[in-house]
């Protein structure tokens, strides 16, 4: 499975860096990228990270979708905040989905870390969901998500993974300002290439 985690990696970095640029290319990595970390996680026993994945995969044609056809127009979407009225839902959401992922992880696999586990994959599902939207704050949820990732693999031994993740977590900080700067400039900044 070595190969496939470099592999993955290095998508991953591609990924990092077509979604710092706010370049629709990132959902063609994020298409790839899931297909090939689905293997590497089943064989680490990362279970919800694993089957996430199968949403990435969707996630990636949605958001190449939105992001294509912006808000039911023919430009593309630009770069917002995410809604205050969307923030408590999304918050409810993500808190079921932590504890139906748990109880999932802890009464029906061998999962060696179920919690850590199931939070970064409830955390991820409604980073995602925020990033087909072009919320800036994605961003943030990303910073949490990368972090605790990054403890995870590199405690199961990851480390060509958790790396990833570490570089992620300082990338999503300067993805954060990146974003809040362009869509200030009118996301007149923005490289679709």
């Amino acid at each position: 499975m070595d190969y496939l985690e470099i592999i993955g990696t290095a998508i991953g970095l591609a990924y990092l860096w077509l979604e710092y640029r706010a370049s629709i290319w990132l959902w063609l990595a994020g298409i790839v990228m899931p297909a090939v970390y689905i293997f590497v996680y089943y064989g680490a026993g990362f279970y919800a990270d694993m089957a996430v994945n199968i949403y990435y995969l969707c996630a990636g044609i949605y958001g190449w979708i939105v992001w294509r056809r912006g808000s039911g127009t023919d430009r593309e979407l630009s770069i917002t905040r995410i809604p205050r009225r969307s923030i408590l839902p999304l918050a409810l959401l993500s808190a079921g989905a932590f504890a139906a992922i748990a109880v999932l992880l802890v009464n029906f696999t061998d999962s060696t870390v179920p919690y850590g586990d199931s939070l970064t994959t409830a955390l991820s599902i409604a980073a995602l969901w925020m990033l087909s939207r072009k919320y800036a704050e994605q961003w943030l949820v990303w910073i949490a998500v990368d972090v605790i990732s990054a403890v995870l693999y590199f405690h199961k031994g990851l480390y060509p993974t958790g790396g990833l993740y570490a570089l992620y977590a300082v990338a999503a900080v300067a993805g954060y300002f990146k974003w809040l700067k362009m869509m200030h400039d009118g996301n007149a900044t923005r490289s679709d290439a």
